[in-house]
């Protein structure tokens, strides 16, 4: 018992705030978007990336899913080390291992080493997201003000990708694609520089860190998502998806096990008892299905049938990253009077109308104010929305000192989703393409979003069930009643 009030009341007794808060939200905001705008601004650089280096489209797909890989491998062990090690210590150390990898990346003379770097970058991402967002719960007070800087936090994370695609794509014009490693390491240092005089000092625990459990979830971790990256260009039915998958599905199952054995955990299975959290799990998964695969497929669409260049179709989803930021900062005002899950039911119902009803029914020869504006408006509203609650959520009922691994948890369950949205709406898309040319090529687009809004509207209907079995619960029904 001693060995499990300890380390929370280590945490109480810490210093809980900065004494300049909304200048640490800028800076761990600027982190968020560091990690989550890594991908698409390589996007925008892959064509020239793979002519310089005389790279296969195969061997180019690695500079993406080394980075996935790595992130979604590691970020439960980030978790765990910011709440056991100190989230100051993690943040500054994922930050400078994210940084020092750019640089590797910039200077990168053959493909093994950028894939390298490209993997150093995701496992450095690993550890300052879930500290960076526990840092954010401890710096403001549960309550307006907490909904607030999430709002912000979020807005930044969930804009990041349209902008990083802009970005991407001009520093690649005008620069060339080593130039996209170098802005990221000057955002890098520009942070690191920062953190001492803006973040709360960090704090320990004695707690022992969960070493087999880290190794065995990494793993398994790391084998699902290659092989549902594996699977958008082998088939589900190949042998080496197939092995990958069953052996990640053991390993995750013989975690869980263990987890559920050893004394200190690396992943508390007592989090998943808050209603929230389970739901923003949910949510987590089937918003990031719809939403990768749809931005998968859309500059394909755009570039392929339409004849946008690669900067044309990046800047067909900026307005994406206006009503994010406009809609997650509108959450933030209302979550605490309705809650986060109808506004997580909200958002992935929105989410579902844009790309499984409006992308699914865009024309051979579509207008972009008429088809493809409505679709990014629609959906950018929803993601907004979905991303501010759904971020709150992860961490509501969970213990303080737990805040680090609830919030790397709630992230992997995203890379999960992605991963699975490419890799199956890709599937899809090829298996409804019906002969050659561009009407069978978007015979199979349509089908692939309609699947993609389906799993959205599928998440949000559990959600908003809960949400109203929840409120059932509260006017004096039994839990039974109200599930």
């Amino acid at each position: 018992m001693t060995s499990q009030t300890a380390p929370a009341r280590h945490q109480q007794a810490a210093p809980p705030t900065s004494a300049r808060p909304w200048a640490a939200l800028v800076i761990l905001a600027a982190a968020l978007a560091l990690d989550s705008g890594s991908v698409a601004v390589i996007n925008s650089a892959l064509p020239d990336i793979g002519r310089d280096m005389s790279m296969s489209e195969a061997t180019l797909q690695w500079t993406m899913t080394a980075y996935a890989i790595a992130f979604a491998g590691f970020l439960l062990l980030g978790g765990r080390a910011a709440d056991v090690l100190g989230r100051r210590r993690c943040f500054a150390v994922g930050v400078g291992l994210f940084a020092v990898s750019a640089v590797c990346a910039a200077l990168a003379p053959d493909t093994g080493l950028l894939i390298a770097a490209r993997a150093g970058q995701g496992l450095g991402a690993a550890l300052s997201g879930p500290a960076s967002l526990a840092l954010v719960t401890q710096l403001f007070p549960e309550g307006p003000q907490r909904n607030k800087a999430l709002a912000i936090y979020t807005s930044v994370g969930a804009s990041s990708f349209s902008i990083g695609l802009i970005l991407g794509g001009v520093l690649t014009d005008a620069f060339g694609w080593r130039s996209v490693f170098i802005v990221s390491t000057a955002i890098g240092v520009a942070v690191l520089a920062s953190v001492k005089a803006t973040l709360p000092q960090s704090t320990r625990t004695r707690e022992p860190l969960d070493v087999l459990g880290a190794v065995v979830v990494t793993a398994g971790l790391a084998l699902a998502v290659y092989g549902v990256t594996r699977a958008s260009t082998a088939g589900w039915g190949s042998t080496d998806v197939v092995v990958t998958l069953i052996a990640a599905v053991a390993l995750l199952l013989g975690f869980v096990a263990w987890e559920a054995r050893t004394p200190s955990p690396l992943l508390p299975l007592s989090i998943f008892r808050s209603g929230p959290v389970r739901a923003a799990t949910l949510c987590a998964v089937t918003f990031f299905t719809a939403l990768l695969g749809m931005l998968f497929l859309a500059p394909l669409y755009m570039q392929g049938l339409l004849g946008y260049s690669p900067l044309e179709s990046g800047a067909a989803i900026v307005p994406m990253g206006i009503l994010v930021i406009v809609s997650a900062n509108a959450t933030g005002r209302v979550m605490g009077r309705v809650g986060p899950r109808p506004l997580m039911a909200l958002g992935l119902l929105l989410i579902g109308v844009g790309v499984g009803v409006l992308w699914a029914r865009v024309p051979l020869g579509g207008s972009y104010w008429v088809d493809i504006l409505p679709a990014v408006a629609v959906m950018s509203v929803g993601q907004g929305i979905a991303f501010a609650s759904m971020t709150a959520a992860s961490m509501t009922g969970v213990p303080q000192e737990q805040h680090g691994v609830a919030s790397g948890f709630n992230v992997t369950a995203q890379q999960i989703g992605g991963s699975m949205g490419v890799a199956v709406l890709v599937t899809v898309a090829n298996a409804f393409t019906d002969g050659s040319g561009a009407s069978a090529t978007l015979s199979g687009y349509h089908a692939a979003f309609f699947t993609g809004g389906a799993v959205a509207v599928a998440g949000a209907v559990v959600v908003g069930l809960s949400a109203v079995g929840r409120r059932r619960t509260a006017d004096g029904l039994t839990a039974a009643e109200a599930g």
